[in-house]
């Protein structure tokens, strides 16, 4: 039978073999002590194998409270477990409460965090992926050869169904690829799903008449199950291509319900990721974290940004953009979203460092806050991204196209 392998980051006061057989027996034939019917053969048949210990350093304090037993001293060690595929066969939040479930709770560690998933080849046979992935949203929004920008509605919450297709009506004008409700705007009472989707619906399908292109919006449908199952369905019938959803919000039986339909390409907020991520020795690492949203069929998901907004680091923006672009299971593509206080500055840093345009770049204040304007906002992104392909910095971009620094000014960093 196919194994699953997981790899964590661990940190225990105790002998680290002794915390890893813990971790093995709790998550799958074993539990605190010794229960009739817990058989060597099933043992050998459904227990979880402590595959490899590679001890790291000793730290002096614990990085999490409630760790017990142990000298006083903290051991950090990578550690990979593996399951027979028997257990949870091809369900995944099954899958989900085996490699993580109650590993947090465990008082035998004083850290812990899933870093990484090496998938049983059936999966591949039995998951669709995504559906449009990189290349569909290519065709989707006829861009090609670059990255596609995008932007968000701002203010982020508050303007009506009308304000809203105002708005939309400015950026498809300005050569705008992809637009998105913000993650809090869904159904309220201000702004109904159905009357946004008709007011921006119309604005978008004047624009591709007139010119040929359809850009891409898109509608968070994030709701209860019957309701998104709806607000999925008004956008397939107003002639839309993507629905946004909010993973952690909306659970991932959810959402692979919604990409199981086929009919949109899926756009993968991470909102909350924070809590799953931020502390170095808890939660899950973006590596694992994409194969689960992968498998469920999202075909764009949010990776953060260079320089971005938030606690991030650039070598984490930059790993989760590797992570992603990696075949998955042969395939699988997914399209790295780069967002955060994004601005056309950080696209040389951005490309320089992942040697990509296959990237959905977005930038909110970044477009909409141009001192120009947000056509002007739209060009300058291209203008940087061209620049970024062709090695140019910052600073010799700027000196290269003096227009650019209307953007810089504005959005650089501030000595």
């Amino acid at each position: 039978m196919e194994r699953l392998f997981a790899t964590y980051l661990i940190e225990t006061a105790q002998p680290v073999e002794r915390a890893a057989a813990m971790l093995a027996g709790e998550q799958s034939s074993g539990t605190f002590v010794a229960v009739p019917g817990e058989t060597e053969d099933l043992k050998q048949r459904f227990a979880a194998r402590v595959e490899r210990i590679q001890p790291l350093e000793v730290v002096t304090a614990p990085s999490l409270p409630g760790c017990r037993g142990g000298s006083g001293t903290y051991q950090r060690a990578e550690v990979v477990i593996s399951w027979s595929l028997e257990n949870f066969g091809f369900n995944l939040p099954a899958l989900v409460s085996t490699v993580q479930g109650n590993l947090y709770e465990l008082s035998q560690f004083s850290g812990l965090k899933l870093m990484d998933l090496e998938l049983p080849p059936a999966f591949a046979a039995h998951f669709r992926g995504p559906n449009f992935g990189i290349a569909g949203t290519r065709k989707l929004t006829g861009v090609a050869n670059r990255p596609l920008i995008g932007t968000i509605i701002k203010p982020s919450i508050g303007l009506s169904p009308d304000q809203t297709a105002g708005l939309v009506k400015t950026l498809v004008e300005a050569g705008i690829d992809f637009i998105k409700d913000d993650e809090l705007m869904a159904d309220p009472p201000h702004s109904p799903f159905d009357e946004r989707v008709d007011a921006i619906m119309r604005v978008i399908h004047a624009h591709a008449e007139r010119t040929g292109r359809k850009v891409m919006y898109a509608f968070n449908i994030s709701d209860e199950l019957d309701a998104m199952q709806r607000h999925y369905d008004k956008v397939v019938r107003s002639g839309g291509t993507c629905a946004m959803v909010s993973l952690n919000s909306v659970g991932l039986a959810g959402v692979k319900k919604i990409c199981d339909r086929t009919a949109l390409a899926i756009h993968g907020h991470r909102n909350g990721w924070g809590a799953l991520n931020r502390h170095p020795l808890l939660g899950v690492d973006f590596a694992a974290y994409q194969k689960l949203w992968r498998l469920a069929g999202v075909d764009q998901i949010h990776v953060n940004g260079i320089g971005n907004k938030f606690w991030e680091s650039d070598d984490s923006v930059v790993h989760s953009i590797q992570s992603c672009l990696q075949p998955l299971l042969g395939g699988f593509p997914i399209l790295p979203v780069v967002s955060s206080g994004q601005w056309g500055g950080q696209a040389p840093e951005t490309y320089r460092r992942t040697q990509t345009v296959d990237l959905l770049y977005m930038a909110g204040g970044g477009i909409l806050a141009h001192p120009a304007g947000p056509a002007a906002g739209v060009h300058s992104l291209r203008q940087w991204w061209a620049a970024a392909v062709a090695g140019l910095t910052e600073e010799t971009a700027t000196a290269r196209f003096p227009e650019l620094q209307l953007s810089r000014d504005k959005f650089g960093r501030k000595p």
